[in-house]
């Protein structure tokens, strides 16, 4: 099971559920939360919009290649020698 959001923007905003290509990926959306309500079980022909989040249920690969691609920022560990002195 995971949690899907459909972000501002995503292809998958307007679309109804049926045409988002879920069943296509073996992915069950099993409840759509948007905002405050609570859509159990919801039907293909729901129109699904920006924030709207799916609990799902498929694999788990099918359903992290949803998930785009995110630039990774690398942290670097600062030696104790370059960070400024402690003052007392």
């Amino acid at each position: 099971m995971a949690e899907i959001a459909v972000h501002d923007g995503s292809d998958m905003v307007g679309k109804k559920l049926g045409d988002s290509g879920l069943d296509e990926r073996d992915i069950t959306v099993l409840t759509l939360h948007r905002g405050p309500q609570v859509i159990p079980n919801p039907r293909n022909k729901t129109v699904l919009e920006a924030e709207d989040r799916l609990l799902c249920f498929g694999k788990l690969e099918e359903m992290r290649s949803m998930i785009p691609d995110r630039k990774q920022k690398r942290v670097r560990r600062l030696m104790k020698k370059h960070l400024p002195p402690e003052s007392s």
